[in-house]
Parts: structure tokens; sequence; C-alpha cells
């Protein structure tokens, strides 16, 4: 239950308590902030190997290398107070030529560019102290291993250190700066095959992108942190962990990525397909909101309506993002605008169980005020906008509302009779998310190594829907159990959660923009008393058989690979009904004590589905999915008796003075 102040307490449990109920409209999706890109410059330069950032004074500063043809000629580009308004077809030749690859990297005034010599292996560095206005003569600070340079990459730290990491073949190395002397470049401790591209941003640790191909030749997108001290040591290399695959006898790979965190990571990458109908296209992803970028928590990447080689590369400063290529300059807000509903609202409907939510909204729309959603002052209200509701209630304190609950907008429609307009939002909960999203690649874990818990696998499909997972409890086998697990292409998300939460007797339920994991447990206290201080205007309590009273679960021994079986029963239920088999086989459970775990788990799931009972009460404005609540109701006998929260339906309906919920109840 989500926690709630003393006085939103004791109005919910008043005789006369007055409804408040907010409802705003986001351009978020799962949290994050939807960027509506707008193109600002459409030039004729060709698309080769670029870089951009921001100045700390906002100046928009790129760089560009021209193609073999015209000898790969370093440009750069200072673009002051960067608008719709602004020419960013202006550009300074820097009399550099044979440039491989380019970086670009500022902190507040102070801006460099660096690039390889494709011939002479030189690296170098050209500083600007006056955000780009004026620059200093290149400065010769290494050389690279070879010619065979694919991406370059720079980033500074809050002190004024900063590092580079360029991939030379098969190997990333970084060079860094710190306290004003060059220091001497080292090789990471990873084995590949070759590397196609590096990105990277300082946030305690050096946060990095890796596009390449492993060491069987599959075409890789991985996420990197070389430590300085916050998650990695420093000087140590984390795990590859990947983004993103493609097998080496497919037609996909991937290349040029770029990074940045204007409001959480987010990335650019290049998709080339060499199959019939051939395209290098970018995607974009941002990891999700919460988690660290060691995390590899990556939402599903999103393709982007261009063709580019070469890649969009990504800044930010102050309120914008910005994209950049040769011959393009993109922009599109990163923070967050909402839409105040609560006024308008006539009635609404929040509908949900454990594996889906729906919610209703009924607008007012007498003058038209809601006649062009999507446009001018609506243009956050269209579809796919986060809708958030916050149930509340007038109190000593003013308007106080609990929020949480999210859904995303699915559909709108218009109405009109009896000479009144309505204007009716219909959204989707975050299972939606998961329902829709589909695998794109193949994933394997725990084949020949323990690569991921239950738990982790979790967070990772869970991300791809752009969720956070959190813990309200959870057991021991969601942390200590690797499953053999391989997730297909196509495969849908829901499907892949089911198949996980089978492993464990853990459930899942979302709200928000997170999912939660409750092991839930017949002991569990109440977290609230209805029937006493909160009334019951209605109650059913029924209690049914339970569908299954005896599990056979099979497991095998990882050693002899004889079968491992422990029947669970339930004697009362047998004695009632004599018996009702379940058999299982999972190769999994390769001890005894998971084996009879997972028979436990399946017979405690089937009682609680057998109690199948509803109250109707004022509403709660705490109340979430799973929650243990005890039910006092004199009329039928109940003292404190102890229900789970399996589905709730909450109505609010200011034209019929209606403000109430329906509890859906299983058994403790």
């Amino acid at each position: 239950m989500r926690t709630l102040s003393s006085s939103l307490l004791a109005a919910q449990k008043s005789s006369s308590g007055i409804p408040y109920v907010k409802v705003e409209a986001s351009n978020k999706i799962a949290g994050v902030v939807r960027l509506d890109w707008t193109r600002l410059y459409t030039g004729t330069e060709p698309d080769y190997f670029h870089a951009v950032t921001m100045a700390g004074d906002g100046s928009l500063i790129r760089a560009r290398i021209t193609p073999p043809s015209d000898s790969r000629k370093l440009y750069r580009q200072r673009v002051a107070n960067p608008d719709p308004t602004s020419d960013f077809s202006n550009w300074s030749y820097t009399s550099q030529y044979n440039a491989a690859a380019v970086a670009c990297a500022a902190l507040g005034a102070e801006v460099s560019i660096f690039w390889i010599n494709g011939v002479s292996r030189e690296i170098y560095r050209i500083k600007s102290v006056d955000n780009g206005a004026t620059w200093d003569t290149p400065e010769l600070i290494d050389y690279s291993p070879t010619t065979a340079i694919n991406s370059i990459a720079a980033a500074y730290k809050t002190n004024g250190d900063l590092a580079i990491f360029f991939a030379d073949q098969a190997t990333l190395y970084v060079k860094k700066l710190v306290s004003g002397v060059w220091q001497t470049k080292a090789a990471w401790d990873k084995t590949t095959d070759d590397l196609s591209g590096v990105a990277c941003i300082y946030d305690g640790d050096w946060d990095l992108l890796v596009t390449g191909k492993d060491s069987a030749g599959n075409f890789m997108l991985w996420s990197l942190v070389y430590g300085d001290g916050v998650d990695i040591p420093a000087g140590n290399w984390s795990a590859l962990k990947a983004i993103a695959t493609a097998p080496s006898d497919g037609k996909f790979e991937y290349q040029r990525v770029y990074l940045a965190k204007p409001d959480a990571f987010r990335c650019f990458f290049v998709e080339k397909f060499t199959g019939t109908d051939a395209y290098q296209r970018p995607f974009w992803s941002h990891a999700v909101p919460g988690t660290k970028f060691i995390d590899n928590l990556w939402r599903e990447p999103v393709p982007f309506n261009l063709s580019a080689e070469y890649g969009l590369a990504l800044a930010n400063s102050g309120d914008y993002c910005w994209l950049s290529r040769p011959d393009g300059v993109w922009r599109a807000k990163h923070t967050t605008q909402t839409l105040d509903l609560t006024g308008d609202v006539l009635s609404l409907i929040e509908d949900l169980v454990t594996d889906e939510g729906e919610l209703t909204v009924e607008l007012r729309n007498d003058n038209k005020q809601y006649a062009s959603p999507g446009a001018g002052s609506l243009a956050i209200l269209d579809i796919g906008c986060q809708l958030e509701l916050s149930p509340g209630y007038r109190t000593s304190a003013g308007n106080e509302s609990s929020p949480g609950p999210a859904f995303f907008l699915d559909a709108y429609e218009h109405t009109s009779a009896g000479g009144k307009a309505s204007f009716f939002l219909y959204a989707l909960d975050a299972w939606d998310l998961v329902k829709t999203w589909r695998a794109r690649h193949q994933f394997r874990w725990n084949k020949d190594s323990n690569d991921m818990t239950v738990k982790q696998a979790l967070e990772f499909v869970l991300a791809r829907a752009g969720l956070k997972l959190e813990v309200k409890s959870q057991s021991s086998d969601i942390t200590s159990l690797y499953p053999d697990f391989t997730i297909h292409p196509g495969n849908r998300g829901v499907d892949i959660i089911q198949r996980l939460l089978d492993f464990v007797p853990d459930v899942l339920f979302t709200e928000g923009n997170k999912g939660y994991l409750v092991n839930p447990q017949s002991a569990d206290s109440s977290v609230y008393s209805y029937g006493s201080a909160h009334a019951i205007f209605e109650g059913k309590y029924r209690k049914g058989s339970w569908a299954l009273n005896r599990a056979q679960v099979t497991g095998r021994d990882p050693v002899t690979g004889d079968p491992i079986v422990a029947d669970s029963f339930d004697w009362g239920q047998i004695n009632m009904l004599y018996d009702r088999l379940v058999t299982l086989e999972d190769r999994n459970l390769d001890t005894l004590a998971k084996v009879q775990a997972r028979g436990v788990s399946d017979l405690r799931q089937a009682g609680m589905e057998s109690v199948s009972s509803h109250i109707r009460i004022p509403v709660n404005c705490g109340q979430q999915l799973y929650d243990v609540i005890d039910i006092t109701d004199s009329r039928t006998g109940l003292s404190a008796e102890k229900k789970r929260v399996l589905g709730l339906t909450m109505v609010y309906d200011t034209r019929h003075g209606r403000y109430e919920q329906r509890l859906l109840l299983g058994a403790p």
C-alpha cells in the first residue's frame, strides 16, 4: 500500500469525505520524456564521420570529416545561441586532412576536438577556452597503433580531466588527461573481433557504448564502464554487457554509436541491414529511469525516420537535446510538460487486475475545449501520452492525493448527445507496454555459466518495455536460481515474464512506470483494516475448492542427471475432494529444496485463487494489488479476516455523487 498522510487517511475513513481526483497528461512514455524532434537544417554536406558537443554558453559545436574523395578534410563549426533561425551551413576548414575519426567534448567554456590521422597515426587535439570562438593550434598527444581506426570518443570530468577512447581494430584504448598531463594510453582487457564504434560520457565513471563483433563474429552493441571509483575501481573495466545482438551469419550489424545524458542515458546507433531491402538506419534508446548505467537496463531500441550510414551525434544543453550529422541538425525539448485535466473530469473508471489495467476518463467538452487533441494548447494530449491518476480527498490540509497510478492513452472519443458534449480518454496501464513488446533478438543466459538470476532476467525484460523492477518482497529463489533460459525473436514480453515467474513463487504487478515483485505468504501482515474505521458498503465472501491440491515436481541432478522428484500435498483439500494432481518437470530445479519449493508455490497459488470475494468501499487512495488487508463484517461473522487484493475497480462520477472502490479478494 502506498504511504498516505495522516490527514488523507482520516479523510478517506470519514463518512463525509469530499473527493478530490487529480488527472494530468504528460509528454512521457513510461516516465521518460518523449522527444519530439524538429529538423532545423537540411544541407548538402556529404555524410561521413562527424561529432557534436555543446559549449558552456549554449553554443553548438560541430565537427565533420569529408569523404576520402575529398581527402578526409576536417571542418569545424560554432553556432552561438542555436535556434530555428540559425545558419548551420557555415563551416571552417582546420587545414587538417587524412582524418580517420573525430570526437568533440566540452566542459564549461573549454571545448576540445580530437581526431586521428589515418596515414600518420597521429592523435591530435585542438582546444578552445572561449566556447569555441577561437582555437589553439593542433596539439599532438599520441599515436594509434595502426591506421585501422573506426571510432573515437571523448568526455570531460567535472574537475577538468578528460579521457579519449578509440577503437583500433579489435582493441579499445583509453588515454587520459589528468591535472593537465597526458597519461600513457592503455588497452582494455577484452577479447573481441573488430570494433566499429565507441561513445562515452562521464557520470562518476566513464560510461561507454561500443559496437563491433564478438570473438565468434556476432555483431554486438555493448555497454561498458571504465572505472573511476564509483561503480568500478579506478582504471578497471567492467564486463561487456549486450544491448543488441545479431548472428555472424545474418544480415544485420551495428555501428556508429553516440551517447548523452540530458535527463536519462540516451543513445543513437546505426543498424545496418544488407538483405534485399537494404538500409542503414539510426535507432535510439534510453536507459530505464532510476537505474545505473552499469545495470545495462535499456528500452528496446526504436527506429528513427532517416537513412544515415554514419549515424546521428547527440548532445544537450539547457532544456534541449540536439542531433547532428553533416547535412542536418535536429532539436527536441527534454523537459516534462503537463496538462492538468482535473477541473474537467466528469467521471472515470479505473479497473486493475493482476495482469492488466484500464482507465476511462470522461471530460466535459461543452466549450469545445478538447476539439483538437494533439494540437496547440492540447499538444501533449495525444495518443501515447502518459495519464497520471492521483485519487484523493479534500482534507484538513487542503486537497491531497496519492500519486502512483499511470496509464498510456490508447484512444480518445468525442461524443455528443442531449445538447451536451464529452471527450473520453481510454488508457492502458504498463502491462500493455509488456504485452506489446516483442523480442527483436535472441538472448540466452546460463547455458554454460551463471549469467543472470531469474530476478535479473525479469529486470532485463521489463526494461525492454521501459519499466523498472522494484521489490516489495521477494523469495530466495528469485535471486539464487540461474535457469538455462532463451528468448527467441518474436517472443511476447508477457509470455517471457510468465515463463520466468514459473520458476519462482513470486508474483508481479505494475503501477506507474514500474513492475513490483511480491512473494505472497499466508503469514503476511495486514496493511489496512476495513469494516470498523473504514466502512464497507457491501461484501460478498466466497470460498471454493482448490483447482489442484497435489503437486508432483521433477527436477534434475546437474552432476548425475538423475531425476529429483518431490510431492507437495494439501491434506485438508485431499480429504474433502481426493487428489487433484498437477505434474511439472523442470531441469533447472537442481536441488531437492528447489523442487519442493516449486510444489509449495503451486499449491499456494491454488489456495489464493480458491477464495473469490469482493467488498465495495469508500476509496482507499493508497490501495495496491497483492496487499493483504483484514475485514471485520459483523453481519457475516468475519472478524479481522485476512484477504489479499487481486483486483481493484475505482469509480468516480461527479453527476451521481459516486466515489467508491470494489476490491476483488483472494486468500492471503
